[in-house]
């Protein structure tokens, strides 16, 4: 119950966070807004929840539900099918190719984010969860856990983002 209360708040301090973002503005620094904010919805809130139950969940090469446990796209699957109904198959990059894509200023909690961490595209998939953060199931240290989209590895490796909602 504890971990579930802290998960809510750790929700709405997010997304009371994006509200306090400053808007985009235009190259000439007149203020002009280049690209309107993306709104965060009731099912990305979901999907981001349903993301941070599963912290702490062991890792599985090719894991699709937690008691076994999970691999990346295998994590993504499971809380799409359980957070929205929507079947979500394949590798990381077959996932890719399922999402629109979302500039990365632009992204919000619950789009999915793609690394190369295998020396080919869109190997890695992780679920933004807002902050500069995301929530994946590495096989290093075996835990689904929460990054740093800025730490030196996850960077570097940055391919693209993708958003299955709306």
């Amino acid at each position: 119950m504890r971990q579930s209360v802290s998960c809510l708040l750790l929700i709405s301090a997010l997304f009371l966070s994006a509200c306090g973002s400053p808007l985009p503005r235009s190259a000439d620094g007149r203020g002009t807004i280049t690209q309107p904010p993306r709104a965060v919805s009731g099912e990305a809130a979901e999907v981001v929840m349903y993301a941070m139950s599963l912290i702490d969940t062991g890792y599985r090469f090719g894991g699709k539900n937690p008691e076994a446990g999970l691999d990346c796209s295998g994590m993504v699957s499971y809380i799409f099918d359980q957070a929205t109904g929507r079947r979500v198959q394949g590798s990381a990059a077959d996932i890719a190719r399922q999402g629109r894509p979302v500039p990365r200023e632009q992204l919000r909690p619950g789009d999915l984010v793609f690394f190369n961490t295998m020396n080919r595209p869109f190997s890695h998939v992780g679920l933004y969860i807002g902050d500069g953060r995301f929530i994946h199931a590495p096989s290093t240290n075996g835990r689904v856990r929460i990054e740093n989209m800025s730490s030196s590895y996850f960077a570097q490796r940055y391919e693209a983002a993708r958003t299955l909602l709306d």
